[in-house]
């Protein structure tokens, strides 16, 4: 060996142990738990081209494109929204009976109650559809796209607290740590679009009175994927990427200079320690080079037509509501970005339902339905997943002080309701049932895990042969446990 060779093996060995702190009896797991390292080449990726697929992917061909994910963070209640239980008005006011409860585990918000009333919703119901879907009347705008939506009633989870649940459905896993869905999207199925991320998020406001519960970053990050896999989140106020703008003083074309002086240095140091994060950072670079141009020509919305904007309701124009976030969607599902996903958070209603949950439905209902129609009226429903739904449910008995005009729900894990709507799903269908409680699951529950499947499922992804191994575990978003897509709502 020269001694040029050897320097540069004893730098690299230095490096990795500078950098990871492992144990010298740990280095021959180094294949099993940093694969990317070793399928790393030496040769410098194209800095800035679209990532592709990974070989083999997608597995079939795809009913979806991209997806747009509409995450209700809080748990909406189901029976106020679309689980219709006309019979608990005739049992207003009396216990939950113990053979239905079956001493599930409750929070500690209700488990000091002595007792558990029945809470109706208070809300009237109408059959929408030629399938005669029932939808509150607070649902009125998505109502009118019945026959697109398949219904989803007994979802259910084995998470009872907010951050363990949502992490759970947007993880495969109750630890943080895990990559999210759109991250194995980005990971697994590439990007279509060379200007803007794989992976996008957006969080808008709510109207709820009140605080709601935190969101973190790593619910969208890639957990052990390549970070280039994270999603990245577009911003209500001030630039809609943060550092997108260049400094005062700083043009164009220098900073076209300055980042092609960085790769090169970063391409040195890529040849020198073979780490595939610096082919990362370099595409991070250039992407958001790139962003710079093409971010704002997205959030211009000057050339939408009036027509197009009254679909999203009188929000639509105002940054940082749902309704412009859902706007927003469309632009970029139409520009190539694989994966959208909108939190609209504080569905939490422990107290206060009926002040809270009209609000919270005035903000996403008029949208929901904006969205449908307007990715159908473009001929893109046919190629896009959307998809609506949260954490988990709300209890039937009240929490706390109940009137016949005022009640609160408390967690429900067992049974929820979300919906599906556009490629690969069949519309106007109502999916499994609950009982006159909608308490538990009478007939095909849906895990959250065959929710995840089912999502893949229509990208042309199985969801068992999308893994990555980490840790000696060839890990994946559904995990180690039975997971199978929702055949009955499958197109």
């Amino acid at each position: 060996m020269n001694p040029v060779s050897e320097r540069l093996q004893h730098l690299s060995r230095r490096h990795f142990f500078k950098s990871t702190g492992l144990a010298v009896g740990r280095i021959a797991l180094g294949g099993l738990m940093f694969p990317e390292l070793l399928r790393a080449g030496s040769k410098l990726q194209s800095p800035g081209h679209p990532h592709p697929a990974l070989p083999g992917l997608p597995h079939y061909a795809p009913k979806a494109k991209r997806l747009i994910y509409l995450f209700m963070n809080g748990g909406p209640s189901q029976m106020d929204l679309l689980d219709y239980k006309p019979g608990l008005e005739r049992i207003y006011d009396t216990d939950l009976p113990d053979s239905i409860r079956m001493g599930q585990r409750l929070t500690t918000m209700t488990s000091g109650q002595t007792r558990f009333p029945i809470a109706p919703s208070k809300y009237k119901f109408k059959q929408h559809g030629q399938a005669g879907i029932w939808f509150s009347e607070l649902l009125e705008h998505t109502a009118k796209v019945a026959d697109d939506l398949a219904i989803v009633k007994t979802v259910h989870t084995e998470a009872i607290n907010h951050d363990p649940a949502v992490t759970y459905i947007q993880t495969g896993s109750q630890i943080p740590g895990k990559p999210s869905l759109g991250s194995w999207l980005s990971y697994g199925l590439g990007s279509e679009c060379d200007n803007l991320p794989a992976f996008v998020v957006m969080t808008p406001r709510w109207s709820a009175k009140r605080d709601a519960q935190a969101l973190y970053q790593r619910l969208w990050e890639a957990g052990f994927l390549p970070t280039k896999h994270a999603g990245v989140a577009l911003r209500a106020q001030g630039d809609p990427v943060l550092y997108l703008n260049d400094p005062p003083g700083v043009d164009q074309a220098t900073r076209r200079e300055m980042l092609d002086a960085l790769a090169k240095l970063n391409a040195t140091s890529h040849q020198r320690y073979g780490d595939p994060e610096i082919n990362t950072r370099i595409a991070q670079y250039e992407m958001a080079f790139r962003m710079q141009s093409s971010v704002p020509d997205l959030t211009d919305i000057s050339s939408e037509s009036q027509a197009t904007l009254d679909l999203y309701g009188p929000e639509v124009t105002m940054p940082g509501t749902f309704a412009h976030s859902a706007l927003m969607a469309r632009r970029l599902a139409e520009r190539g970005v694989r994966c959208i996903e909108i939190f609209h958070r504080e569905w939490d209603h422990h107290t206060d339902l009926t002040r809270d949950l009209p609000l919270q439905c005035r903000d996403v209902d008029h949208a929901c339905y904006g969205l449908i129609t307007d990715l159908k009226n473009r001929g893109m429903l046919d190629e896009t997943l959307v998809v609506w739904g949260g954490e988990f449910g709300r209890t039937v008995y009240c929490q706390g002080a109940l009137t016949k005009d005022n009640y609160g729900r408390d967690h429900h894990p067992r049974c929820f309701t979300m919906w599906m709507a556009g490629a690969g799903i069949k519309g106007g269908t109502v999916y499994g049932e609950t009982d006159d409680f909608s308490y538990n699951v009478v007939k095909d529950p849906v895990h959250i895990r065959d929710i995840n499947a089912t999502m893949l499922h229509c990208m042309g992804v199985d969801h068992r042969r999308l893994t990555y191994k980490f840790q000696g575990l060839d890990q994946r978003l559904t995990g180690v446990e039975e997971a199978n897509p929702v055949k009955g709502i499958l197109a």
